[in-house]
């Protein structure tokens, strides 16, 4: 099987541009008539984020939402082709200031983000402007499929450490240096998540983001990742200061719960480019 997805990625990465993604579109709706518990559980994480769609909107929703999720491996498996250039010119950014003063100050910065839209182009974006990436990956089995992520992700400038790894001190000593660190947070992979109210019902979410922010004090922004039809837009949100006083839990939870808030905000106003075909509510079945 992964012979076959490592063929796929290089056949894709050299069929000329219009048919590729042609080729994603018809993909994904094959996938999507198959009901499969991927899209099963996409359309369900989409009936949380909007309870008011009626079944033919949560459809067509969940059937838009499939064909962005593999507009994002399609990206992926043609982004390192690209030059910085294009990759630059196709990346649209909001309130920008708030990662590029911290980090030219040598504050480092933090930016956590949930699965949406194509967080490799985003992380290409600023590697290509002269801001160089630490993020934490998922460390993939088969072992040639996670080399494969490995090579890709340093291809485009980003330094990638395994969540196999102790990340905390590798990461502390980046930000301590002035650097960026990008996070995807809107899944808890341990089991040491911080509960918190996401879209009215309990869900864990990682602890790593309000934990750095703590002990380095480098600012903790969230990063929203969008489809353009000509490339990707990031919105940039501030979280809330670490609280004066009170225990170090409580500041993890309220900072946990402050970025969960604003993963929120941006779902809710673009729920499409979320794709997140996992459980992370905690009432509901597996």
């Amino acid at each position: 099987m992964h012979l076959l997805y490592l063929f796929a990625w290089r056949l894709i990465g050299v069929l000329p541009e219009r048919m590729a993604y042609k080729l994603a579109n018809l993909i994904s709706d094959q996938i999507y008539r198959r009901q499969g518990r991927g899209v099963k559980r996409l359309r369900s994480n989409y009936q949380k984020v909007m309870p008011e769609l009626s079944a033919v909107e949560l459809k067509k929703l969940t059937k838009a939402g499939m064909r962005s999720y593999l507009r994002y491996w399609f990206d992926t498996f043609r982004l390192n082709k690209w030059s910085k250039a294009r990759v630059i010119e196709t990346t649209f950014v909001v309130r920008e200031n708030l990662l590029r003063d911290p980090i030219e100050s040598k504050r480092g910065c933090i930016i956590a983000l949930p699965h949406s839209g194509n967080w490799d182009h985003a992380a290409a974006y600023f590697c290509s402007t002269g801001i160089p990436v630490t993020a934490v990956v998922e460390k993939l089995k088969p072992e040639a499929i996670f080399n494969k992520f490995l090579a890709y992700r340093q291809s485009i400038g980003i330094e990638a450490i395994s969540h196999k790894e102790k990340t905390i001190p590798i990461l502390v000593d980046r930000l301590k240096a002035g650097k960026l660190v990008a996070l995807v947070a809107d899944r808890d992979m341990s089991r040491n998540g911080i509960e918190v109210n996401f879209f009215g019902h309990t869900a864990k979410m990682p602890a790593g983001p309000a934990i750095l922010a703590l002990k380095t004090g480098s600012p903790l922004i969230t990063a929203y990742i969008r489809y353009l039809d000509t490339g990707i837009e990031i919105t940039f949100d501030e979280t809330i200061k670490p609280p004066i006083g009170g225990s170090e839990a409580d500041s993890i939870k309220s900072i946990t719960q402050s970025m969960a808030d604003n993963f929120a905000k941006r779902i809710k106003a673009s729920p499409v480019d979320w794709h997140m075909l996992q459980r992370i509510w905690l009432d509901e079945e597996n």
